[in-house]
């Protein structure tokens, strides 16, 4: 089941996409996304899509982040093996995951713009599989990690590169500036998945049409259980925080020149099984 946050109408919502149509199920049951995954409503949310026809088309309704408000934003960067081959710094594969934060105004929704801030020129794609977390736990065994999961949703995980090296160990100024990643298009509930495919799911991203990143996740060093495992031992999980899994080679930093965003450019991520989250850039606007 694919489950969207929308706006129709100046009205914020949230339904499910049958065909090329919405079931309204904020209408419904009220609430949100993250309040139906925190209430374990996804089973109603289900029976009132299989048995409704559309309320309004998807044409018509303006993207949102598909969790509103995520208490935590945890990312992993550097995580598939031949990424960490492509910083040519003859560095061993790492023992632990590397986590960092972003905050959710950092990120923007399908189809909205993504701002190039005018401190800098280097605006980079980063394209992710994004877990959301579908109920509470700590200290999560590994071989329980898929059952902690809600669903599937995808995220340009979008850098401001020199930022990144403003200090030795803090990549966080870099990553959350307003609007410079993006989110969704929708999530796609646990379902539909298998460990097979979490295991082994292609990740592409496009710029202006031309492929830049393609790997799956037979590639990570730190694999989606692993991650939800390891950070749940400092971090109690819980609905609707998503966790970006890191991104394959290919980033616009790694080639020679750099090949960062400028305005204008399209950024397309698809993930296997969910979707594609498109994106346009744009300055960032009431600048300058």
């Amino acid at each position: 089941m694919r489950l969207l946050s929308y706006r129709y109408q100046g009205q914020a919502s949230w339904g499910a996409i049958i065909g090329d149509g919405i079931v309204d199920l904020g209408g419904r049951l009220g609430g949100d996304l993250q309040a139906a995954l925190r209430d374990g409503r996804l089973p109603e949310a289900k029976e009132l899509a299989d048995n409704n026809a559309a309320d309004l088309a998807l044409a018509d309704v303006e993207y949102l982040p598909p969790i509103a408000a995520p208490e935590k934003i945890p990312c992993i960067g550097v995580n598939y093996a031949n990424r960490n081959e492509e910083y040519k710094d003859g560095s061993d594969a790492p023992k632990y995951p590397s986590v960092f934060m972003r905050t959710p105004d950092s990120l923007t929704a399908h189809q909205q713009p993504l701002w190039r801030p005018p401190e800098s020129e280097q605006l980079d794609y980063e394209g992710e599989i994004v877990v959301v977390i579908g109920k509470t736990g700590r200290r999560i065994a590994e071989e329980d990690a898929y059952d902690y999961i809600g669903g599937l949703t995808i995220m340009n995980e979008g850098s401001i590169r020199d930022w990144i090296r403003h200090g030795k160990f803090n990549v966080t100024p870099g990553k959350n500036f307003q609007h410079s990643g993006s989110v969704g298009p929708w999530m796609v509930t646990a379902d539909e998945f298998s460990a097979a495919q979490y295991e082994n799911m292609r990740v592409t991203t496009h710029v202006n049409g031309e492929e830049r990143q393609n790997d799956t996740t037979a590639s990570m060093m730190f694999p989606i259980k692993h991650i939800i495992a390891y950070i749940s031992h400092f971090y109690v999980l819980k609905p609707g925080d998503i966790i970006a899994t890191g991104t394959p080679n290919g980033a616009g930093a790694r080639f020679d020149p750099p090949r960062y965003l400028k305005p204008g450019d399209v950024v397309d991520v698809s993930v296997e099984g969910v979707g594609t989250l498109s994106n346009t850039v744009v300055d960032e606007p009431g600048v300058g």
